[in-house]
């Protein structure tokens, strides 16, 4: 499975956006499967980095660092140089605004590893980036949007995000990295999890493309208006993360994995703040879920593109 995880993330769209087409009445019931599988798939990705490695990870300045310039300077930056241009719908703009500002913590591991980033510098850093898009997140709405948006994003569904996606799948983690140090049994609880990280990505794109598709067809106009600018931020954000990892003089591996995490975007993650919206700003949650359709297929062409523009010699 890990060496065809490509082709089994993109049958996997196209299997959940088929199921959300054939069966629209599902709909609401997989919004709410949305944040356990999350929860899960975050728990495995989470067990992969032994605690002691994520405390090392702090000391890795240089690479901290440019993921953090990258996603919370840069990041903004671009959006704010097409922010003028997007559709005039507040709901579409919150859409992108709330995908776009918050880096991936999940796939993008993956992603990278296949192109021969430093996967294991993306994984220890997962929870502080996953933590700062959580404080960032309502600052950069009320700049983008003021205070009148800013306040619809309420405390409530991040505190919920932040418990469900960070709090409980990071201590489970640790917990289980704790029995596997001391027990035979735990080790192989620990192992058999680690097997589960590609059907858990796998259920979770269903998930959240079925959940969403049934919605897809009543806003299709707001949906192509957004798509050049997924392509653009994509493009734009390949060169942003190559002079980014230069500024910073990180090795190959490492230069790689800042340009992924500079663009792929935490759109799985932010879903569910997307469904606790009003209904005035329903669209937002189908427009997020556009962009992990693009960025998917674009994740496919830097695999390639990634070591042409950062070459090991």
């Amino acid at each position: 499975m890990e060496r065809h995880q490509v082709a089994i993330y993109l049958g996997a769209m196209a299997a959940g956006a088929l199921f959300g087409w054939a069966a629209p009445a599902a709909g609401p019931g997989l919004e709410h499967a949305t944040n356990p599988v999350l929860g899960a798939l975050l728990f495995v990705t989470f067990l992969q980095v032994p605690a002691v490695d994520l405390v090392r990870s702090l000391r890795s300045g240089r690479f901290l660092a440019a993921a953090l310039v990258v996603n919370f300077v840069v990041v903004p930056l671009v959006v704010a140089a097409m922010f003028t241009f997007l559709p005039a719908d507040q709901a579409v703009r919150l859409g992108v605004l709330l995908v776009l500002l918050c880096p991936c913590v999940d796939y993008v591991i993956v992603f990278s590893g296949l192109a021969g980033g430093s996967s294991q510098r993306l994984l220890a850093a997962t929870p502080l980036l996953l933590l700062a898009q959580m404080l960032m997140l309502p600052a950069f709405l009320f700049l983008f949007m003021g205070s009148e948006l800013g306040d619809v994003v309420d405390a409530g569904p991040f505190l919920e995000a932040f418990l469900v996606l960070i709090v409980i799948p990071l201590a489970l983690a640790w917990i289980t990295q704790a029995w596997a140090a001391r027990q035979t049994a735990g080790q192989k609880a620990a192992d058999a999890a680690g097997t589960t990280m590609v059907p858990l990505m796998a259920a979770t794109l269903i998930t959240v493309v079925a959940s969403q598709i049934p919605k897809l067809s009543d806003n299709l106009t707001d949906v192509a208006r957004v798509i050049p600018f997924y392509v653009i931020f994509l493009v734009v954000m390949a060169f942003a993360g190559l002079a980014i990892a230069r500024l910073f003089r990180l090795d190959v591996p490492a230069s790689r994995a800042i340009v992924f995490t500079g663009a792929t975007r935490n759109s799985l993650v932010v879903l569910p703040l997307a469904l606790a919206l009003p209904d005035t700003l329903a669209i937002a949650a189908v427009i997020v879920v556009t962009q992990t359709l693009i960025e998917v297929i674009g994740m496919v062409i830097y695999v390639r593109a990634v070591p042409r523009l950062l070459p090991t010699h």
